[in-house]
């Protein structure tokens, strides 16, 4: 039985990991210009998304947030949609 209770949830999960570790690298891990180019492209693509797909992944990323054991990663959860341009047309 999957952990997650929709698709949509397990590609938030999914996105929020990829992004966590992006932020969190290194110079030697992935290249600074990349790493922008990467989280640029992300807040570029989520803009693009109806107002009621943001309500619901801003709504995602805070139960995220509430169930993170990681005060580092809850803050980043809890950051992300301001971070990423979500609540500019947020309902």
């Amino acid at each position: 039985m999957s952990v997650y209770s929709s698709l949509t949830h397990a590609l938030a999960a999914a996105l929020a990991d990829v992004l966590w570790f992006i932020e969190g690298s290194e110079d030697e891990q992935m290249d600074p210009d990349d790493a922008v180019k990467v989280l640029e492209g992300v807040a570029h693509l989520l803009s693009k998304l109806s107002s009621d797909q943001r309500s619901e992944l801003i709504d995602l990323l805070g139960s995220m947030a509430e169930a993170e054991s990681d005060p580092a990663r809850r803050e980043f959860l809890d950051g992300f949609p301001e971070g990423f341009g979500l609540l500019d047309d947020a309902v």
